[in-house]
């Protein structure tokens, strides 16, 4: 099960840290992802890790601003978000998958139950 937390409301410039944990000694088998979703929109993929680390992809719209990182001693995948945008207002989820890391959200096979992001102008 995925864990994701570190949302919350922050002003626009402003940075946050979202953290997924996946409890489990399996964890360094799965490449990461991250995904976001706004009211009436499609979900979106934001960025993607493989399972140790030595790759990592960006969508358009963040590339730049967040980082995505793991911790595979701590079975941890995170994501640094800075200079956020109101329109980077979401909810923010995690997902396990292919080890290669992927940018379709139907290659992922377990989800967390996101976080909320809200930026403020």
């Amino acid at each position: 099960q995925l864990q994701a937390s570190g949302g919350g409301l922050v002003q626009a410039g402003g940075s946050l840290r979202l953290s997924c944990a996946a409890p489990g000694r399996t964890f360094s088998i799965y490449g990461m992802g991250w995904f976001r979703q706004a009211p009436g929109t499609e979900r979106e993929f934001v960025a993607a890790i493989n399972w140790n680390g030595g790759s990592t992809y960006y969508g358009n719209s963040v590339k730049g601003r967040f980082t995505i990182s793991r911790d595979n001693a701590k079975s941890t995948v995170y994501l640094q978000m800075n200079s956020l945008k109101p329109e980077d207002t979401a909810v923010y989820y995690c997902a396990a998958g292919p080890v290669y890391g992927a940018r379709m959200a139907g290659e992922y096979d377990h989800w967390g139950q996101g976080t909320l992001v809200t930026v403020s102008s």
